[in-house]
């Protein structure tokens, strides 16, 4: 009896190493099936390239800038009217020159300026008829 009991014992361990075998087998197969194909984590999003639309005699190495800060409290933002940019100036920046760039869609000023020494460019423009000049673009020298 003892005899019978020893060998159900002994075939059952070993049809449980095989199925314990098998599951490994298993897991590792799917493991390496998810290494071999990683999938992209980060989404490729192709657009077109922006236009490089620069005011035209821009000086090399210039910077585009979101506000322009003035001294004594006073700065040049983005969206800022043309009245209001010229009442914050005064006569402490000079203007060096401007030129004027008009299409059927808008109207560009892009004034140089002189600050104390700082040089930089506002470019202003309206968008629509009648409508105000306001700054888009600032950029420093």
């Amino acid at each position: 009896m003892e005899a019978t009991r020893v060998r159900f014992g002994s075939i059952l361990e070993w049809l449980l190493a095989a199925a314990f075998m098998a599951v490994a087998a298993a897991l590792l197969y799917i493991a390496a099936g998810e290494f071999r194909s990683v999938p992209a984590v980060i989404p490729v999003i192709a657009g077109e390239i922006p236009v490089n639309d620069t005011p035209a005699g821009l000086p090399p190495r210039s910077v585009s800038v979101p506000m322009l800060l003035l001294g004594n409290g006073r700065d040049v933002r983005i969206g800022d009217r043309v009245a209001d940019v010229a009442a914050r100036l005064g006569d402490t920046a000079q203007m060096i020159s401007e030129s004027l760039d008009r299409n059927d869609v808008r109207a560009r000023v892009t004034r140089f300026y002189d600050h104390l020494g700082t040089q930089f460019v506002l470019v202003f423009e309206d968008v629509g008829r009648n409508a105000d000049l306001k700054v888009s673009a600032i950029y420093l020298r």
